[in-house]
């Protein structure tokens, strides 16, 4: 009974003998061997850079220029790069350095409010009146027009540059201010651009008036301007009787001198005492 049993179990342990040898193996294997690294790199890129020829392949093509290049491992580059044997410039303190001579007129000078600051106080920019009105500029002439522009594109440049300035030095004080400035300039500016609109809007109508007025040139060739003939013979006319009627009222007024001078004469002499008797009463004046 006890020769069948353990013929029974000797087929159920032919396993567990089996799996005890293959660890040993394995443990032998590693303390034989300690110093083994692994040789295959985890990076699948030599896979995916293979070349594939035949149709329908995908571009595998590696767009990495910087592929394998590691500063920790110290690979170095993937090509050889050249370098010049010329020597490197050396920094000179700046003690020594030579003096940079500036233009003391420079167009540039304009930008900044003086020499001395990069962005105007807020009292400075505060102090300012109002935009010009259309009213205004409308009695203006071209050229102090044009001057008015440039000056408002100026004071708009320093205002731009003060607050670029106050942005990067973190200031935080002043925007305000200058905003304020900068909405009176831009009210100026949109008035002047309204004053010539009015004007060029004057100036198209003129050009239709003088289209069909046949007194007007505009072919550019001779005068630019002729009047008719019976316009000027009318004006002759004119100033000829002028001259008439001028000529007739001093005429009136030397006749009304004269009768003036002459009428005390004639009632002086007409005294009743020295006229005679043969003469008839009917003749003499009356007093």
């Amino acid at each position: 009974m006890a020769m069948a049993a353990s013929a029974a179990l000797r087929p159920s342990m032919a396993p567990l003998g089996r799996i005890s040898a293959a660890a040993a193996a394995a443990a032998a294997t590693v303390t034989a061997a300690p110093g083994r690294t692994q040789t295959a790199a985890f990076s699948t890129s030599a896979v995916l850079l293979k070349r594939h020829r035949y149709p329908g392949a995908r571009s595998n093509k590696d767009y990495s220029k910087k592929r394998g290049e590691s500063a920790l491992r110290r690979t170095g580059t993937r090509w050889r790069l050249s370098v010049s044997d010329e020597p490197l410039p050396r920094p000179v303190p700046r003690d020594q350095l030579p003096a940079i001579e500036t233009d003391p007129d420079h167009g540039l000078w304009e930008f900044f409010p003086d020499r001395r600051t990069v962005a105007a106080p807020p009292e400075e920019d505060a102090k300012h009146g109002r935009s010009w009105s259309v009213e205004e500029l409308r009695h203006k002439s071209w050229e102090d027009l044009h001057r008015l522009w440039w000056v408002c594109v100026k004071e708009r440049n320093r205002i731009a540059t003060g607050n670029w300035e106050r942005n990067k030095s973190k200031l935080g004080f002043g925007e305000a201010e200058a905003l304020g400035r900068d909405r009176e300039v831009r009210a100026t500016m949109r008035a002047i651009k309204h004053t010539l609109t009015e004007r060029f809007y004057a100036w198209e109508d003129a050009v239709k008036l003088a289209k069909d007025d046949p007194e007007v040139n505009l072919s550019g060739e001779g005068p630019a301007f002729t009047p008719s003939h019976f316009l000027e013979g009318e004006e002759e006319a004119a100033v000829a009787a002028a001259e008439e009627k001028e000529g007739e009222q001093h005429a009136a007024e030397g006749a009304e001198e004269t009768a003036e001078k002459t009428a005390p004469a004639a009632v002086a002499a007409a005294d009743p005492a020295t006229i005679p008797a043969s003469k008839p009463q009917a003749e003499a004046p009356r007093l």
